[in-house]
């Protein structure tokens, strides 16, 4: 039978051990996750630009401040528009993932613009760092639509999903052309959400792990986490919000969106799709999901 001492010793081997693999695997893991791209999207889908969902769009790159090309597309109504929505994708996946979401959208009378966020897909940058630059990015994305002649954008709104919820609150808070959000699977803050992920993927719980990983990665991004905190900035926005979120979401827990939502102030709406995990909110909510989110953008965006 082993000593205390050894005990003792073998648990310190232990957590010195934890802790160089957080060291030089959690960063990996935070700032770069992997890339979905089109090669990865055709193994599951025919719908890979907005085309096939018979839908007229153009490509563009947008550059950000800091020399970031952000790929684009603009899906642009012949027509005169009801308003403009932004799609803001999770993280590790792109601006296909929302090529349906922006037909529904599309069809109920919006312009849609859908980009790559920094690190992923194919914009520019090597470290994603869930708000804290990507908010300042959709300030970017609007000065550029306001310069188009040829669009007649109306109001703003922004969708966003999952790590693009998180965003998209963020960026309300500072961006007062923003009109309406809807935050589908937003966490609360980043080092909440990493604490959850660590246990996940390396069934380690303990929250100096997660400082180890989070310290070692704002050196390398330059970047606060701290400051990624979509609860904290809910106190700057007074615009119409609905946060969407599946009870049953083993990724981002449904406590965190009904949190967001006692946090906003009015006006405010909270639809839990009973039942969905956290990729299959719109298949289970069906026709309520949908219908939801058109009447949200119709009435935030009115003129």
């Amino acid at each position: 039978m082993p000593h205390l001492f050894d005990l003792v010793i073998i648990l310190l081997l232990f957590l010195v051990n934890a802790s160089l693999v957080i060291y030089v695997v959690g960063p990996l893991l935070l700032l770069q996750p992997a890339r979905r791209k089109k090669e990865w999207y055709a193994r599951f889908t025919t719908l890979l630009n907005p085309s096939d969902a018979s839908m007229p769009f153009e490509e563009i790159t947008v550059t950000t401040p800091d020399g970031i090309d952000l790929s684009c597309w603009w899906i642009g109504r012949a027509s005169e528009a009801k308003g403009t929505i932004l799609y803001l994708h999770g993280v590790g996946d792109c601006k296909i993932g929302g090529i349906a979401l922006a037909g529904l959208l599309f069809r109920s009378g919006y312009n849609v613009f859908l980009y790559d966020s920094r690190a992923h897909g194919e914009s520019g940058s090597a470290f994603c760092t869930y708000g804290y630059y990507e908010k300042r990015d959709v300030a970017t994305v609007i000065d550029y639509l306001e310069k188009r002649k040829d669009a007649r954008l109306g109001k703003i709104g922004v969708f966003g999903t999952s790590m693009g919820a998180a965003v998209a609150i963020q960026a309300a808070a500072i961006e007062p052309r923003v009109a309406g959000v809807v935050a589908e699977a937003s966490f609360t803050d980043l080092r909440t959400i990493f604490v959850d992920y660590q246990r996940r993927i390396v069934k380690l719980p303990w929250h100096f792990l997660r400082n180890v990983a989070m310290t070692r990665s704002q050196r390398i991004a330059n970047f606060k986490g701290r400051l990624v905190s979509p609860l904290e900035d809910l106190k700057r926005i007074t615009v119409p919000l609905l946060f969407i979120h599946g009870t049953k979401d083993s990724f981002i827990k449904p406590e965190y969106s009904q949190e967001l939502f006692e946090a906003a102030k009015e006006p405010k709406q909270l639809l839990l799709i009973e039942g969905a995990d956290h990729n299959d909110v719109w298949d289970v909510g069906g026709k309520k999901y949908e219908n939801t989110i058109v009447s949200f953008f119709d009435h935030a965006l009115k003129s």
